[in-house]
């Protein structure tokens, strides 16, 4: 008996977009990476009930920064996709989590630091339940309060996704209500 092939995974699509962040056509993630398009991504916040903040450990397969702590969710906007869609999308997918609410934190233009990608930033708040990693998604990951996270990235930098630096360098990852 001839085993059954399992069939191909869908090529992730994503709106390749201007300078401007207006929508110019479809294709693949794959393809926006490999041709530096610009294109959307998202990252959302998480906190315990102490306002720690959950780093995830990205696993070590993934293209960029493999095996380094990154924020909390982190993905791709797909086509057609709203930015906040894509948060609570990427929450679920990642770390088994819902959000009551995603607030918009701040947002970073496309460039070459970002890999071209509009950076959306969300947070979801405390929230009460524990992130359950997704082993295809995630390696783990970790709760820092603000000394932690000064400390990490004070003494080890490389071991951090550059997002996570600059949004705590840019005072946006920790707020007196987290």
């Amino acid at each position: 008996m001839a085993k059954k092939k399992s069939p191909t995974p869908e090529p992730e699509l994503v709106d390749i977009v201007d300078a401007s962040d207006r929508p110019l056509l479809v294709m693949s993630k794959a393809e926006a990476h490999r041709q530096s398009l610009f294109h959307r991504s998202v990252m959302v916040l998480v906190y315990n009930a102490q306002g720690k903040l959950y780093l995830q450990k990205r696993g070590a397969n993934k293209d960029l920064y493999p095996g380094r702590f990154d924020l909390s969710a982190t993905g791709h906007v797909r086509a057609g996709e709203a930015r906040r869609d894509a948060a609570a999308r990427e929450l679920h997918e990642e770390l088994g989590l819902r959000a009551k609410t995603l607030t918009f934190i701040d947002a970073i233009p496309a460039s070459q630091e970002t890999a071209y990608e509009f950076v959306t930033l969300f947070s979801a708040g405390r929230i009460p339940e524990t992130p359950r990693p997704n082993p295809e998604e995630v390696a783990g990951g970790m709760f820092v309060d603000a000394g932690e996270l000064a400390a990490l990235t004070r003494s080890y930098r490389d071991m951090l996704t550059p997002a996570v630096v600059r949004f705590f360098e840019e005072k946006a990852l920790f707020s007196p209500t987290e």
